[in-house]
């Protein structure tokens, strides 16, 4: 099943949904990146989570920055996610990996920590971004952009991401978004039953793992409440704007002295993309014609 993004409304469009799968992208960065098991899980739920906050707003160029910095082993991670559905994402410690939780499940909490900080940078697209920042919560990625998203933007929200990686590497990942909008927030009882059947969901994956269908998926949730698709499919993809000339802009910026003595010392330069790992070189030659630039 091709990556994808889909929309829908419920209750007169007091619910906003969306949903996502994102086994391809995840994968992509699995290899990437060379993640142990627990970080591919934890970079996957994250870049799911950015693309699920970036599908509400409006602009094409505008995106949402996630940065999650706990006290666990991982590290920090950092997933850059736009409109365009196009994200992308590191880990710090991309080697690390945790005996399963409690639950027999890898243990993103432990991996991540508790104690820390999400930060969330919206990029609108013109303008000064909007920048947040709350506690985590459970460092299990959706526990915390939940409670992002009722104390920073004051919106009821259910968030389920889901990554399953096994030997074979990632074979199925992605996450829902379900808010209650404004006008039916005061509406208890149904808050009450959509928070119901959030809580009986076993969990994303597994419901991808059975081929559902992000429509199905839907539908079981939301299905007697006056439930829309919106037609439109939405691709996503694992996407760098990284490039050899932008890596030769950075040097640039060196200044000659410190060009002259990697070429005298090092015979050229290295430079690799956190974002998607992916190496520049530039040789004794191209220096030499950024010095002549500046």
């Amino acid at each position: 099943m091709a990556d994808q993004l889909i929309r829908a409304t419920a209750a007169s469009g007091g619910i906003r949904a969306v949903g996502v799968i994102t086994t391809r992208l995840t994968e992509e960065a699995r290899q990437r990146h060379q993640l142990s098991y627990v970080a591919t899980a934890a970079l996957g739920r994250t870049m799911s989570a950015g693309l699920l906050l970036a599908s509400s707003m409006k602009r094409a160029e505008s995106r949402v920055n996630i940065r999650i910095n706990g006290n666990g082993p991982l590290g920090g991670i950092m997933v850059d996610a736009g409109l365009d559905g196009k994200v992308r994402g590191y880990v710090d410690n991309p080697e690390v990996e945790l005996p399963p939780n409690k639950k027999g499940k890898l243990d993103v909490g432990g991996a991540v920590g508790k104690d820390g900080f999400l930060y969330v940078v919206r990029d609108v697209g013109y303008g000064y971004p909007y920048s947040s920042t709350v506690e985590l919560v459970s460092g299990e990625i959706g526990d915390d952009i939940a409670h992002y998203l009722l104390n920073s933007e004051q919106t009821p929200s259910a968030l389920v991401v889901g990554v399953f990686v096994g030997a074979q590497g990632v074979t199925a990942a992605g996450g829902i978004l379900i808010q209650v909008m404004p006008k039916a927030a005061t509406d208890e009882a149904l808050v009450q039953t959509l928070e119901s059947r959030i809580t009986k969901l076993s969990g994303f994956t597994p419901l991808l793992q059975a081929n559902q269908t992000l429509p199905e998926i839907f539908e079981q949730l939301l299905g007697d409440m006056e439930l829309e698709i919106f037609p439109e499919t939405q691709m996503l993809h694992f996407n760098c704007g990284c490039s050899f000339d932008r890596m030769l802009g950075a040097l640039k910026m060196l200044g000659k002295e410190e060009l002259q003595d990697m070429i005298e010392k090092d015979g050229g330069a290295e430079a690799t993309c956190h974002f998607c790992s992916e190496v520049y070189h530039a040789n004794p030659d191209q220096l030499s014609q950024l010095i002549k630039e500046l």
